[in-house]
C-alpha cells in the first residue's frame, strides 16, 4: 500500500513537471513573431533600428518570464516536491498508527 502511494505521488509530480514545462511553448511562439516583426519594421524603416531593437528586446524578456516560471515549477516538481509529498504521506501514516507490512 505503501509502495503504491509513493508510486502515485512520483507519478504526479513527473506529470505535473511535463505540464509545466510546456509553458515554454508559447514565449517561443511569441518571441519569434516580435522578431519576425521587428526585422520588417528596421527593413521598412532602417532608421528607427534602434528604437525597434530595444522595443523588441524589452518585450522578448518580459515574455520569456512565462517559460522560465514554468521551468522553475517543473523543476521543483522533478527534485523537491517528491521529498515533501512522500515526508507528508509517512508522517500521515504514523500518525494513523499504520504500520505497513
Amino acid at each position: 500500500m505503501l509502495e503504491l502511494a509513493i508510486g502515485i505521488i512520483l507519478a504526479g509530480c513527473g506529470i505535473g513537471a511535463g505540464l509545466a514545462l510546456i509553458a515554454g511553448i508559447g514565449p517561443g511562439i511569441g518571441e519569434g513573431n516580435a522578431v519576425a516583426k521587428a526585422c520588417e519594421a528596421i527593413g521598412r524603416q532602417p532608421e528607427s533600428k534602434g528604437a525597434v531593437t530595444s522595443t523588441m528586446i524589452m518585450g522578448c524578456a518580459i515574455a520569456e518570464t512565462t517559460g522560465l516560471y514554468g521551468l522553475v515549477v517543473g523543476i521543483l516538481l522533478i527534485f523537491v516536491a517528491p521529498g515533501i509529498f512522500t515526508g507528508v504521506l509517512q508522517r500521515t501514516l504514523e500518525a494513523m498508527n499504520y504500520i505497513p507490512h
